[in-house]
């Protein structure tokens, strides 16, 4: 029972660590990418979301909570949408596997969170926050 238990323990470890190298290497992909991005404003923190026109936790979730961020920031963060069925290459790029994608770009340009799957408007919230906001 122990080594069934020690087993299953170590390949949770090995999943998560996984997960994590995998986030930090969409990350450092995504560097080079955000200011190709023709709506990109640089010096203004920012929101990538990545959905489409079928996602429907994009359209009731994701979306309002992004929604939630603009009433309260307001001018202070941009959020750039892109559809990632009508540019695929794009999502590719950003190496984006599935909708809703979220990254938080710091004001400086560099991509500092990766959220794969609907992210609640507090957890945006928290990250935006460590950025220095001039609010």
């Amino acid at each position: 029972m122990l080594e069934r238990l020690l087993i299953a323990a170590t390949i949770a470890g090995v999943a998560v660590m996984l997960y994590l190298l995998i986030n930090q290497a969409t990350l450092l992909r995504a560097s080079s990418k955000v200011g190709r991005l023709e709506s990109y404003q640089p010096g203004l923190p920012a929101i990538i979301y990545f959905t489409t026109p079928t996602c429907a936790p994009c359209k009731t979730v994701q979306r309002p909570a992004i929604e939630r961020l603009q009433t309260y920031f307001g001018k202070w963060f941009q959020v750039i949408e892109v559809d990632a069925s009508a540019r695929p290459e794009v999502a590719q790029e950003w190496g984006v596997v599935s909708v809703p994608t979220t990254f938080i770009i710091a004001a400086d340009g560099k991509p500092r969170y990766v959220n794969h799957g609907v992210t609640k408007a507090e957890t945006l919230f928290k990250q935006l926050e460590l950025e220095d906001f001039s609010i």
